[in-house]
């Protein structure tokens, strides 16, 4: 993958720890067109400069396109430039949205977003204040459940997305189970799946890959200019809550453009203090951490009781053993 990386790096990119297929074209020992797939998002699309016109770019998203059909992957979405998006239009990309002259997020699916928000709207709640909070919960911590709680006490309805991407040591599915099962006793709250269009590896790729602040400031605009957008409108969101994130400067990051970015649609940003057991902010690491070294009493401290039941049963035991692996 060198002769990959190193022709990426020519053309001002990187490539992504995600990557599940790669194709290259070469004329002799040189490197003269790329591109990549990572799940549904096509990536690392690039020619050699001498090259550019050659419809080489074509005969890569061709490939690409059959690859994907034959996986069974038929809504893909990619990033590009504003000024190559004609490019992709020919091959069936629609523009979700664009940051400024930086960044334009495509996918070749012409209702793709509209439809989501379409069966979102069909799960809006009426109320004067309408708050969103998205998570990943891996898995659910009373940490999590604070910033629920809270929400729920100052708004009329609170809207949940866990994110989709099974990126997690927890798998998707469990983690929605686990935070539903623990807000079951607060009835003004909805939980949600985050399908393509928050955060996830098509909106914001760098969240998960842990990239360069500039990529990470421009995917995070365009994950939030589509929640300000489309997102919020469809929910009549008026206010988004997020934990303080003092660790991962990725999330960190995302936070402080919330603040920056959804005032401006007239949505609230609230970044809350993290709960604490024993001045340590709770944490799904921290959670993670006591079940490699098996330490339940720690735990217990930590997470709600639907949690705490699930560590326990014979169906977490796969989970705890990629931890025990991985960690």
């Amino acid at each position: 993958m060198k002769i990959f990386s190193d022709f990426l790096r020519l053309r001002d990119l990187e490539m992504d720890n995600d990557i599940d297929y790669a194709i290259v074209l070469e004329e002799g020992i040189k490197v003269i067109a790329s591109g990549a797939m990572s799940g549904p998002v096509l990536k690392c699309i690039a020619v050699d400069k001498e090259h550019e016109g050659e419809g080489f770019i074509g005969r890569i998203v061709t490939y690409l396109l059959l690859k994907a059909h034959h996986e069974g992957i038929n809504h893909l979405f990619l990033f590009t430039s504003p000024h190559n998006a004609f490019i992709f239009r020919e091959f069936g990309f629609h523009e979700i949205s664009k940051v400024d002259e930086t960044a334009v997020l495509m996918e070749n699916t012409l209702h793709g977003l509209s439809d989501f928000i379409d069966e979102l709207s069909r799960k809006k709640v009426e109320g004067k204040k309408i708050a969103s909070i998205v998570m990943n919960c891996n898995p659910f911590t009373l940490g999590h459940l604070y910033l629920i709680e809270r929400a729920a006490s100052e708004n009329d309805h609170v809207h949940v997305f866990i994110l989709d991407e099974n990126r997690s040591l927890f798998p998707t599915e469990i983690r929605i189970e686990l935070v539903k099962k623990g807000t079951k006793h607060l009835n003004n709250v909805t939980v949600h799946h985050s399908g393509y269009y928050i955060i996830s590896a098509a909106t914001f790729p760098s969240y998960f890959l842990k990239e360069s602040k500039k990529i990470v400031d421009t995917h995070g605009r365009m994950d939030l200019k589509i929640f300000c957008n489309h997102i919020a409108p469809a929910l009549s969101v008026t206010c988004r809550y997020a934990g303080e994130e003092p660790l991962c400067e990725v999330t960190s990051h995302y936070n402080s453009l919330m603040k920056e970015l959804l005032p401006a649609a007239g949505i609230e940003a609230k970044i809350i203090r993290r709960k604490e057991n024993k001045n340590k902010p709770i944490s799904a690491s921290l959670v993670r951490e006591y079940l490699k070294a098996e330490d339940f009493k720690n735990i217990q401290k930590i997470v709600p009781p639907s949690t705490m039941k699930f560590l326990k049963s014979e169906a977490a035991e796969p989970v705890i053993r990629k931890i025990k692996g991985q960690i």
